[in-house]
């Protein structure tokens, strides 16, 4: 005789809902190195085939490892971003600049310094927000480990205005 056949309840796995997650190591990878060339994130996402920069932000809130290598390309990145600005200190950048006037148009050749001018500003201020430790300007507003707060009382001040209404009772006799 054959044992009877127990029929039992099979588990079945949820299904996930959503795209499916473009991620993979090598799309990691491409990521982590346009950003420390200083490229923005929402601008490598702008390619057709790279995700969302939420995805990314999900990937990175999931993986530690992964966390860890973005921040480590930013780091690298605003080094390059540093960099960079040499180079748009350095290079003139001619342009062309059209005056009208009664004899007619002018246009006129030149370098466009206040363009480099403000490309240099605009990075210098993202730079400093960005990480301000190492590119914003060092202001001390409350202590540290590096600088603790001190506080130094001059009390000869308050000495002299205590002897003077010592005095000053002495002399109505109080």
């Amino acid at each position: 005789m054959s044992e009877p056949v127990i029929a039992t309840k099979q588990q079945k796995t949820p299904k996930k809902t959503g795209r499916p997650s473009k991620y993979t190591p090598e799309l990691a990878a491409e990521i982590c190195e346009r950003l420390s060339d200083g490229e923005p994130l929402r601008q490598i996402c702008r390619d057709d085939h790279m995700p969302a920069w939420t995805a990314i932000y999900a990937w990175a809130a999931q993986d530690k490892n992964l966390s860890e290598r973005i921040a480590q390309a930013r780091e690298q990145g605003y080094d390059a971003i540093a960099e960079d600005l040499l180079a748009i200190a350095d290079t003139p950048l001619m342009g062309e600049t059209e005056t009208s006037s009664a004899n007619g148009l002018t246009i006129t050749r030149q370098d466009m310094l206040g363009h480099r001018k403000l490309q240099i500003e605009t990075r210098l201020k993202l730079l400093a927000k960005w990480n301000p430790k190492k590119y914003g300007d060092r202001q001390i507003l409350a202590g540290d480990k590096d600088n603790p707060v001190e506080v130094k009382a001059d009390l000869a001040v308050f000495e002299t205005m205590l002897e003077t209404v010592e005095l000053g009772r002495q002399a109505r006799g109080k």
